[in-house]
Order: structure tokens, then sequence, then C-alpha cells
């Protein structure tokens, strides 16, 4: 039958895991730290916390294995674990969202459902990495990385043109002419490419978004570039 306490202080072992992910603010640094390696000043803005708050999330996801660190000079840098710890994120997210109603109504009220606007371009909203694939190496589309240009450093989509959302108005004219616009962004639950298409379609340009994102990308082991390795 084995050791009661024994079996006990193991399933306590695993719960550690559980009790560090029992955070949404928590979720949103694992969400961040998949695109790349960010200092603790860099998640605490972009999640909107406090620094303090910030460190805290971060050293209850370090204590439990979930991410590492590394110090230059001052500052701190925080990565995931590995990609083990991105794929058990993208299953807690699909969990949630196939056994949890109120997901998809909380999604809706984010991401919106990104119809066309009348008299603009009426595509489909969103195409698979499949689609996206053929069509980029068929030269028909231009890949657009809608991220902040750091996480676009880290990694993407080989080809990809970056353009950060907050840039995009202005930039405009960098989108070759004619041609149909992808867009993506962090993951499916992005709202940054949401957006993208929304703007881009007002300007009359033909344009959808990929219906996953950098994370699910590389899950899948698809290729990526980083301007490291250029």
């Amino acid at each position: 039958m084995g050791d009661r306490e024994k079996k006990s202080e193991l399933f306590e072992q695993f719960a550690r895991v559980g009790k560090a992910l029992g955070s949404g603010k928590r979720l949103e640094l694992i969400d961040l730290l998949s695109q790349g390696e960010r200092t603790v000043e860099s998640l605490a803005t972009v999640a909107g916390l406090g620094l303090t708050t910030a460190s805290a999330h971060l050293q209850t996801l370090k204590h439990a294995g979930l991410v590492t660190t590394r110090r230059e000079g001052t500052r701190i840098h925080y990565q995931l674990a590995g990609d083990d710890v991105a794929r058990l994120y993208s299953l807690v997210r699909t969990v949630a969202q196939t056994r949890l109603s109120d997901v998809e109504l909380k999604r809706v009220a984010y991401l919106g459902r990104d119809e066309p606007e009348p008299g603009v371009h009426e595509a489909g909203e969103e195409i698979t990495r499949e689609e996206l694939l053929a069509r980029a190496a068929a030269g028909t589309v231009t890949v657009l990385d809608v991220r902040p240009w750091q996480e676009y450093q880290a990694a993407h989509i080989p080809g990809a043109l970056s353009i950060p959302l907050e840039e995009l108005s202005d930039r405009l004219s960098e989108l070759p002419p004619g041609r149909d616009v992808v867009a993506y962004c962090r993951g499916a639950y992005c709202v940054l490419a949401y957006e993208a298409i929304s703007l881009l379609r007002r300007s009359g340009r033909r344009a959808t978004r990929l219906n996953e994102g950098m994370l699910e990308w590389r899950l899948a082991k698809l290729p990526v570039a980083s301007e490291a390795a250029a």
C-alpha cells in the first residue's frame, strides 16, 4: 500500500506548481515570458504591477521551478525554465476554455469578434499557421508582427516585418501596397493583432490575422528568427 505520509509529501510537491499557477497575474507574467527574456522592471510595466508586487509574483514562480534568472549588473532578467512551462501554460488555457463557460464570455469581452466593417475587406477574420506558411511561401502576403520590438527581437516568424501596434498608424507606408497583410502577436488571447487588423481595414488594407501567435508557433516547433541570430 505504500507509506501514506510519503505519498502525501510527494503530492504536496506537485501542488507547488499548481499553487504557483493559481494567480491571474502570475499567468500573465508567464504569458509575457513565453515571448522571451525580460527584466523585472519591464514585466512590471507591461503587466500593470508595482515593482515590489511583480518581484513577489516572480519569486513565487521561481520557487516552483517555473522561471529562472540571470543577473546583468544591477538588473535581474527572468525567463521561463523551459518549453515544458510554456506547454503547461498553454494547456491550462485550453482546459479553461473547454471547461469553463465564463472563459468564452470574458474572451469575447476582451478581444471582441473582429467583424469586418461595411465596405472594407470582408475576407475571413483569421487564418491558420498552415495557411500562413503556404501563402508566405508563395509570396502573396506580408507577415506583420505587431508586438513590441523587444519581443520581435527575441523571436519572430522568419520574414515577418516588425511594426509595433502603437507605431502602426504612422508607418502604414512601410507595408507593400496591394498585398494582403497577415498580422500576429503573442498568442491566441493577445489583443494586439485584433487592434492592428481593425486599424488596417479602416485604412483600406486587405488584412487578416493569424489565429494563434508566437507562443503556439514556437510550441509547434516551427522555424523562428531572431535579431540576435541575424
